[in-house]
């Protein structure tokens, strides 16, 4: 950023020395440290905006309740309250340029949060940034605060801003491609074998209806995100943190996010188990994976397109290969699949990083949250170019369902409770070596007049579609 290479300076000071800092930037001497020592990711906290604006929340409610119990006087609360408003709306996001990846279990982010709050705070007063005299990055807008509460809270917040509507559209669009496609019969697979007859409808309502399971199994792990430790400072005892700030700033900070937030029962617990990130991780895995199956069977059912199944198609988005002319690929479907298996690593991440905290405090929350922000973020970004790119324009070929399934000794299945297992396991096995219809070979054989034939074998029957009353 331009912010490190600016000719102008002012000196900040902490307890390791001075150093000088660009004037024109909002963070100071904790975060230029911190730029130095982890330029590990190349990506900066700012790539997660809704973990900016939570940890904007975090420190507005903590202003707010300091100033309601008399902890810090009405002029600082309120400018610190006014630079946690605009950080909320998207200013000063590029100033939070701490690394995702950095050790001291996010001290650093906490820091970067205080400074950018505090500069901006000295500017609305009319002083110069660095004026740490008049309002202090620890002092005043850390106050009653640790990193070992403020940031875990952050985290669990953004989370619960992440999500949204992760599946919901896509599920929606699943489900009108599942009426489009009611009328259309096919034949299942089970095992990559046919099976029954079915609709293309049911095929893709069922889709819809799995990731809609998905959605309630994500918003249950949002739930669990509501218990905070607010007012744990430290390591959970509270120290440093006035009387009744615990219970003010759980109140302010409901009123600022609108989640159903709670404090922690036992707050030293609570600031050491991070074991919440599991069940929400977990959550991520399963709904990734479950994408990544669609995902498959759509390659699969739209593959060919001459020598594959080719029931359905997927839009052409691009040119598939560099040497065979023509060709076109389901890169949607694939791009998919792959930030699923991207979900399911940063699952094992979170687990060994969960596991791997010690005694009151968890050091490693920082590759907890890039883990959990990343996975959220691809996510999301995954399902709208499956929806918008691949779903919504896929289309069926009907013409050669039909024919599969006119041709499909799968169909014996429905007969075989009329003229028995045995015999129609030797249809469909005589059908199979002479490629003769199941319907034929049934009439031919007198084991069915063409009237019955014709009312067992019905789309809807085959389909195990209730008609309607």
């Amino acid at each position: 950023m331009s912010d490190f290479t600016s000719a102008q300076t002012r000196t900040e000071t902490d307890s390791l020395g001075s150093l000088e800092i660009p004037a024109s930037a909002y963070w100071g001497v904790h975060t230029a440290r911190a730029h130095e020592n982890f330029p590990i990711a190349r990506r900066p906290i700012s790539v997660y905006p809704d973990f900016i604006r939570a940890f904007a929340c975090v420190k507005q409610a903590a202003a707010r309740a300091n100033l309601e119990i008399g902890a810090l006087d009405e002029q600082r609360a309120t400018l610190i309250d006014r630079a946690c408003e605009e950080i909320k709306t998207g200013l000063l996001h590029e100033q939070f340029v701490v690394g995702v990846v950095q050790g001291g279990a996010g001290t650093s982010t906490n820091m970067n949060a205080n400074e950018v709050i505090t500069n901006r705070a000295l500017e609305l007063a009319g002083r110069q940034k660095g004026d740490y005299a008049f309002i202090h990055p620890n002092d005043h807008t850390n106050h009653s605060q640790s990193t070992n509460d403020t940031y875990p809270t952050a985290i669990k917040i953004a989370l619960a801003f992440s999500l949204g509507s992760l599946l919901e559209l896509l599920a929606a669009s699943f489900a009108a491609k599942g009426r489009e496609f009611a009328h259309i019969i096919k034949v299942g697979r089970t095992q990559m074998q046919d099976a029954v007859p079915m609709t293309l409808g049911q095929e893709f309502n069922a889709f819809a209806v799995t990731l809609r399971e998905d959605v309630e199994r994500l918003r249950e792990a949002v739930s669990l995100l509501g218990e905070v430790n607010m007012g744990a400072t430290a390591i959970g005892t509270g120290i440093n943190a006035p009387r009744g700030y615990k219970e003010a700033v759980i109140k302010h900070l409901r009123e600022i996010t609108g989640l159903e937030l709670v404090t922690a029962g036992d707050l030293v617990e609570s600031t050491s188990d991070t074991g919440v990130f599991i069940t929400f991780s977990g959550a991520l895995k399963r709904s990734a994976l479950k994408l990544s199956k669609i995902a498959n069977d759509l390659r699969l059912l739209s593959s060919g397109p001459q020598a594959g199944l080719g029931e359905i198609n997927l839009p052409a988005r691009q040119a598939g290969s560099s040497i065979m002319p023509g060709k076109v690929n389901p890169v949607i479907p694939e791009a998919v699949s792959q930030v699923a298996y991207s979900v399911a690593g940063a699952d094992v991440t979170v687990s060994m990083a969960v596991e791997a905290g010690q005694l009151q405090l968890n050091a490693f929350e920082p590759i907890i949250a890039h883990s959990l922000f990343q996975s959220i973020t691809w996510l999301e970004r995954a399902c709208q170019t499956f929806r918008v790119n691949c779903v919504d324009g896929i289309t069926a070929n009907e013409a050669r369902l039909e024919d599969m399934v006119a041709r499909s000794v799968t169909v014996i299945t429905a007969l075989a409770p009329v003229i028995g297992y045995a015999e129609a396991a030797k249809l469909a096995k005589e059908a199979l070596a002479t490629n003769a219809k199941v319907s034929e070979l049934v009439v031919s054989r007198g084991l069915l007049d063409q009237a019955t034939l014709d009312e067992l074998l019905k789309p809807a029957t085959l389909a195990g579609i209730t008609p309607e009353v």
